[in-house]
């Protein structure tokens, strides 16, 4: 993983700049699309078959959509072939576990590798072939065009979800200049340090803490959860910032994926700062057809279920998952139904309080693969298990300011800040670039020297 990070950024990366830049134009997206299966062959060499696969599948079905013969059941076809390939790699051996478990049965599991990123390219793909047949859109007819669209390394892994209709013009016409190309670079390198500064390191306290089982002090207990809150936040949000950084260095401009979510005074607005890439997939090709709040309550709330089930199972192929998206349909009806009246009288702070203590929760819901451990976990996190020891006094204490640090920067207050000070003058924005030397010298200096590595997202 170090070696590949390295080789990323200072082999891959610099090479196929270098090639984008001399190239003339009508040659550049064939330079990407093809940059772009090196990188995803390089980690998947297998799995390139099933992403050209399915970049020549919906292309096809693209065209076809566009005659107008059986429209209908072209997309029936289409999104079944999609899905259908998502869950038979994503959920099939968790699927064989549940009927052993239920049945008594003693069938083998497959143990298939996940595609990595399978779940975000899968979405944008769909969300092309059904714009087309909706005639939001319109055909792709340049294969290369559609391949660099699906499979455009920056973001085929992690996101964020790149609907078809958000850079249409920008597969034709896209402008390269300095400035966007420099806001890239500081994008990019400000998102690798977040990954690797601060996710890293609070990733190392949850997996101390977690490898306790779950019976442990209430202190510790908190700690942990905070730990795993930040990892999240500064891991998911770090590899969109990297990607659209280098999106912009390539003179694309893709959709934001964070607001500042813990900001947040409600869960309803948290889901409108967090994912916000997914949530909008969601409401666009989901919860909006099913009928959203047009039909009544009922239905709404029942939309509401099949949203928010999906959602978690979306994220992994686990019971905590799926006990993760329930738990937020709860929350999320109860404030549409009554619950947000109440929360909108309530002081901002304590509506701040109110939010951030449930989107703890649920992140430990979220980080517990293991169901006996989540309960312990949350006995834990209750008290039942005492205040505090020397143990997690240690924890906090070692620990402290990286959790503050980390609980800081996710405020906005910090970006606002230092946007007004590289805007008022030379001397701030020479700074600017002293600061991305820097801290790529120390993000570089921390993945050659620290083996702990993960990312939470390659799994969806």
């Amino acid at each position: 993983m170090v070696f590949s990070s390295i080789i990323f950024i200072f082999m891959f990366l610099p090479l196929v700049l270098i090639l984008y830049r001399i190239l003339p134009e009508k040659l550049r997206n064939g330079l990407l699309l093809a940059a772009s299966l090196v990188f995803y062959a390089w980690g998947e060499p297998v799995y390139v078959l099933l992403m050209i696969f399915s970049i020549v599948f919906n292309y096809i079905m693209g065209l076809r959509l566009e005659s107008g013969n059986r429209k209908k059941i072209i997309l029936i076809i289409c999104i079944a072939v999609n899905i259908g390939m998502l869950c038979f790699f994503k959920y099939t051996d968790f699927a064989i576990d549940n009927i052993n478990r239920i049945f008594g049965a003693g069938i083998r599991t497959m143990e298939l590798a996940l595609p990595i990123g399978i779940s975000f390219y899968t979405f944008q793909v769909l969300s092309y072939i059904i714009d087309v047949y909706r005639g939001t859109v319109k055909v792709q007819r340049n294969i290369v065009d559609f391949g660099m669209y699906i499979t455009f390394f920056p973001q085929l892994i992690a996101g964020p979800i790149v609907r078809y209709q958000d850079i249409e013009r920008q597969l034709k016409n896209r402008g390269l200049n300095a400035d966007m190309a420099s806001d890239g670079i500081v994008r990019f390198v400000t998102g690798l340090a977040k990954k690797v500064l601060i996710a890293n390191q609070c990733g190392l306290l949850w997996d101390e803490i977690y490898s306790y089982g779950g019976h442990i002090p209430a202190v510790m207990a908190w700690t942990g959860a905070a730990a795993f809150t930040l990892q999240i936040y500064y891991d998911f949000s770090g590899y969109s910032d990297m990607a659209i950084g280098l999106g912009k260095i390539f003179g694309f401009t893709f959709p934001e994926n964070f607001r500042y979510p813990y900001e947040s005074r409600s869960i309803t607005e948290f889901w409108r700062r967090w994912h916000i890439t997914l949530g909008t997939w969601f409401r666009e090709y989901l919860y909006i057809p099913l009928g959203g709040n047009r039909k009544g309550a009922g239905r709404q709330i029942v939309n509401l279920l099949v949203v928010w089930f999906l959602t978690g199972l979306w994220h992994g192929a686990g019971w905590n998952f799926i006990i993760w998206g329930l738990y937020y349909f709860a929350i999320i009806t109860a404030e549409k139904m009554f619950l947000g009246v109440l929360i909108e009288k309530l002081p901002k702070g304590a509506a701040h309080l109110y939010a951030l203590f449930f989107i703890v929760i649920g992140w430990v819901i979220f980080a517990c693969d293991d169901i006996t451990v989540l309960g312990a976990y949350l006995k834990s996190m209750a008290g039942m298990n005492g205040a505090a020891s020397g143990m997690s006094m240690y924890y906090l204490q070692t620990y402290g300011v990286l959790l503050a640090l980390g609980a800081f920067g996710s405020l906005h207050f910090v970006k606002s800040t230092a946007s007004k000070l590289t805007e008022a003058g030379r001397a701030f924005q020479a700074a600017k670039y002293i600061y991305v030397f820097v801290i790529l010298a120390v993000a570089v200096a921390f993945i050659i020297g620290d083996s702990y590595n993960p990312f939470l997202y390659f799994r969806f």
